[in-house]
């Protein structure tokens, strides 16, 4: 790609006195074609050849920058020199480019993901935290790239990241790859789960909740519903691990989405029937309620802006005390479990704007309308019937 880019005034220029319409189409001279030709494909760019120039800009290795007098630290302003492109920024580049299922599978076949997954072992944290963020989007809704990184063994530093990095940021972000989305390395991916649950993820995920990031703790949170919910039988892991009196805690956090994630998850273990009457919980049962009645309290005081942004946990809430002691919470009593109008469907604005010509003729012609000009009556003929 050219750095300055074409000349689009000029370019302008040209086609408008090209084609005004005041004149027949010309021939194109040899000249006129190629000054076109390169205006147009300095601003095209060929996405496979971009990927291989980046694969091969990770594939140097460290020692190569070293032996040409850069150090650890002058690493990223060296390749920024060599390159004219930052590593941060070279994969916020692959990063658009793998947004694309057919470009993420590729990026194997041409041998960039391996280098890339070499970038999760980075000495500069924020290389660590975008590499994750590149494989979150290669192995999103992609069972190919999943099975593909799998493989790769990506799933270790990804772990290792998630686990004990110590940038919350790196944390989280490999957190992200491993799990987030309706298609990741572990969702709906049997070997992922098993693999995770091999390398003691929940021991991570406990000290992933315990963690200051709201952001993180909302993560992890959510894996733990997902795991809770894809296999039951985890409720036991969670419970040896000391994971219920966490979630109990965070069910009273300051941020609402933590709430509600804390929430999800002490659901699924309410729903557990293994643990007794009161599900997976044990012997927090008593806790349990004291934090729905305290949550039950502050929903009643909320205005009602606030109860609308809390309907998820108003539910979640009411729910949770029906699963474990077998009846509707006092939300119902108190009409705050349903406010009149959620369940309405939302206004067709479209079709008042963008109404069918058909639609809008039937609705104007209907047997009960009365119609704007009254039909001429046939005019009575007084007189004998003329002869055939």
């Amino acid at each position: 790609m050219a750095k300055d880019g074409p000349n689009w005034d000029g370019l302008l220029k040209w086609s408008i006195a090209n084609s005004d319409g005041t004149r027949p189409t010309r021939n194109l001279s040899e000249e006129d074609k190629r000054w076109f030709m390169e205006a147009m494909q300095s601003q095209t760019v060929d996405v496979i050849k971009r990927m291989k120039e980046i694969t091969m800009v990770m594939q140097t290795p460290e020692q190569v920058l070293e032996a040409q007098g850069v150090t650890a630290a002058d690493i990223e302003e060296y390749l920024c020199l060599l390159t004219d492109l930052m590593v941060a920024d070279m994969l916020d580049e692959l990063q658009e480019h793998v947004e694309s299922i057919d470009m993420a599978n590729d990026l194997h076949s041409i041998g960039g993901l391996v280098p890339l997954l070499g970038y999760l072992k980075n000495s500069h944290a924020n290389i660590r935290a975008k590499a994750a963020e590149v494989v979150s989007t290669i192995v999103q809704n992609n069972p190919r790239s999943q099975q593909l990184v799998m493989e790769a063994n990506g799933l270790e530093p990804l772990l290792s990241n998630f686990a004990s990095d110590p940038d919350i940021t790196v944390r989280t972000k490999a957190l992200g790859a491993i799990s987030c989305g309706y298609n990741s390395l572990i969702r709906h991916n049997k070997p992922g789960i098993a693999a995770f649950r091999l390398a003691n993820g929940y021991a991570a995920l406990r000290d992933a909740v315990g963690a200051d990031s709201a952001r993180f703790q909302r993560k992890a949170l959510n894996l733990i519903q997902y795991l809770l919910h894809e296999n039951h039988s985890d409720c036991n892991v969670v419970n040896e691990l000391g994971l219920p009196r966490v979630m109990l805690h965070l069910a009273s956090s300051e941020d609402a989405e933590v709430r509600e994630a804390a929430l999800r998850g002490l659901l699924e273990l309410a729903r557990d029937k293994t643990g007794g009457s009161n599900g997976g919980l044990g012997e927090e049962d008593e806790k349990l309620k004291q934090i729905l009645e305290e949550r039950i309290k502050s929903i009643s005081l909320m205005s009602p802006e606030d109860l609308g942004a809390a309907r998820e946990e108003r539910q979640l809430v009411d729910c949770l005390w029906s699963t474990c002691y077998t009846e509707p919470s006092s939300l119902r009593e108190k009409g705050l479990l349903s406010l009149p109008g959620e369940d309405d469907p939302p206004p067709d604005v479209a079709s008042k704007h963008f109404e069918p010509p058909l639609r809008g003729w039937a609705a104007n012609h209907t047997g009960d309308s009365k119609p704007s000009v009254k039909k001429q009556e046939a005019r009575l003929l007084l007189g004998p019937i003329p002869p055939n």
